[in-house]
């Protein structure tokens, strides 16, 4: 498959090092085995895929607000990757610089995890982001997006879209929650993960209930403003999923090259500030 091969960048994956790093203890879910890495055994799964850049986004599994193994992992790429990571949400402007400077690119608000209500005092946190020029990855599901989006489109901040933000596959793209993320593509400030269609399907792979939210947000957002994320490893996946099948389903979902290619490297390139 010639999308093997193409350059690109994975803009939604994680980095669990427990050996390294350790868990957390407050953390809620401590990843296993199967789903721990070291730098150099991810480094080499982006060499075989001719993945250039990637962004790493710290998980709340694992390592909650701790964001060492994630600072460790972009000290190594030496510009090579960029991080999201997981802060309290008081986190001081000096503090966000600090992480900015050493290659975080933004914050992640999970709401699909945490709740909608756990971020109804980030107005300041937002504010922070903006004025830094960071964004903040959400994580959304169902119509929790229709609650959220005040909050996100008043403080002017930059908005990543996780996993197509996760839509109830049997529902259909009037759902609230979906119909709510159509809409901001108006605003120009949002952009959309085309990743973790397992979240997005109540099937076994290749997920086909997903593909309509997935041409939908193509449509709606642009190739310009759509990016792709493999989700690995996969956390607390229902099924087994591997990085080239989630590759070639891409690849079968995005059939043009031309769209594929801004997809994949442009929009995040542009996006992130990677060299071409």
């Amino acid at each position: 498959m010639p999308i093997l091969r193409e350059p690109k960048i994975d803009t939604h994956l994680h980095l669990l090092d427990p050996r390294r790093f350790p868990y957390h203890p407050q953390a809620w879910y401590h990843p296993g085995a199967a789903e721990q890495s070291s730098a150099e055994q991810l480094i080499d799964l982006f060499d075989a895929f001719a993945v250039r850049h990637a962004v790493i986004v710290g998980p709340n599994s694992g390592y909650d607000t701790d964001n060492r193994c994630l600072l460790d992992l972009l000290e190594r790429g030496r510009g090579r990757f960029a991080g999201v990571a997981v802060v309290d949400p008081d986190i001081s402007r000096d503090e966000l610089a600090g992480l900015r400077d050493r290659g975080v690119v933004g914050v992640t608000m999970q709401a699909a995890l945490l709740g909608v209500e756990h971020f109804a005092g980030a107005g300041p946190l937002l504010d922070r982001l903006r004025e830094l020029g960071m964004v903040a990855d959400v994580q959304v599901q169902g119509d929790q997006l229709v609650e959220l989006a005040p909050l996100l489109d008043g403080s002017g901040v930059d908005v990543l879209i996780d996993h197509c933000g996760r839509p109830d596959p049997a529902a259909g793209p009037e759902q609230p929650g979906f119909a709510a993320l159509l809409r901001a593509a108006a605003t120009g400030r949002y952009h959309v993960k085309l990743s973790g269609l397992v979240k997005c399907s109540a099937q076994r792979y290749p997920w086909p209930d997903a593909w309509p939210y997935v041409q939908a947000l193509v449509e709606a957002f642009g190739p310009e403003r759509c990016l792709w994320g493999s989700d690995w490893p996969f956390l607390r996946a229902p099924e087994r999923i591997d990085y080239a099948t989630v590759l070639t389903l891409t690849e079968r979902l995005l059939p043009d090259p031309a769209v594929r290619a801004q997809i994949l490297f442009g929009t995040p390139a542009r996006l992130f500030g990677f060299a071409p």
